[in-house]
């Protein structure tokens, strides 16, 4: 059976699904588009995947990789109303929110990343990716940022939204207190920090990450055991969340296991 309607009940749960926060939380879905972020999914998290008719036999391999999943074939004209991309690769899957508890993003020696109020999903997808890239140990992420199912998210990630254990807080302060009562030393990327290189990040370490043009509230900068201050050449006050959260995890890595 092929889908040969946009007004399809199927099709009309997908482009919701991609458009509201609010249904991918009631589902526990989420959205994934494009042949290569398919193929990264774990298998046993994928609910559904629809692929375009004329799709079909080239994307065999990758569907054998989901041998309990039946695709659901859709017309050309119907994936392209459906996607949420300017070029359709043909493929999407449905796939299954993980659940997250604050313990499981602090692992054996804790190196946490932890952003609050993130608006930006290139700057969300792009710090969840250089955390796995940087062997940090999970992503903790307040309430009020950008949702990390955003599809926009999910592209930036390039996979690793499958990979890092990442925990949504509804109370940041308090999780910030729980995690300091576990000997683990908190910073804060700050305007006003001094050093940063001189610091021993080996040991369990969280960073306090800010929002892209405010930068950390003052109540959970005053969570912070320490302020740190990227080092700065010419006029240039502060970098891109982003960038500067990347510039912070390079350092723990050299830290831990480049430096010996």
């Amino acid at each position: 059976m092929i889908i040969t309607s946009a007004a399809n009940e199927q099709i009309k749960r997908v482009k919701k699904l991609i458009k509201s926060s609010k249904e991918r939380r009631e589902e526990g879905l989420y959205v994934v588009e494009g042949i290569r972020m398919v193929h990264e999914i774990p298998s046993q998290d994928v609910d559904s995947i629809y692929v375009a008719e004329s799709a079909m036999a080239k994307f065999q391999t990758v569907l054998a990789q989901f041998r309990a999943v039946e695709p659901i074939v859709v017309k050309d004209h119907v994936f392209d109303s459906m996607s949420d991309t300017n070029t359709p690769q043909g493929i999407m899957a449905l796939v299954r929110m993980q659940n997250y508890k604050l313990q499981d993003v602090l692992g054996e020696i804790p190196f946490v990343l932890i952003v609050e109020h993130l608006q930006d999903p290139g700057n969300m997808g792009t710090i969840i990716r250089t955390a796995e890239g940087a062997g940090a140990t999970g992503v903790i992420i307040s309430s009020d940022s950008v949702d990390i199912y955003n599809p926009k998210v999910i592209r930036s990630t390039m996979g690793s939204v499958f990979r890092v254990p990442i925990y949504v807080s509804n109370d940041l302060k308090k999780d910030i207190d729980r995690i300091r009562g576990k000997d683990i030393t908190v910073y804060a990327a700050h305007l006003n920090g001094r050093q940063f290189y001189d610091n021993d990040y080996t040991k369990g370490s969280a960073f306090l990450i800010g929002n892209e043009g405010n930068g950390l509230s003052d109540e959970i900068s005053a969570k912070a055991n320490s302020l740190l201050k990227i080092p700065m050449m010419g006029s240039v006050e502060s970098l891109n969340a982003a960038t500067s959260t990347a510039v912070i995890c390079y350092e723990v890595l050299r830290q831990r296991f480049f430096s010996k």
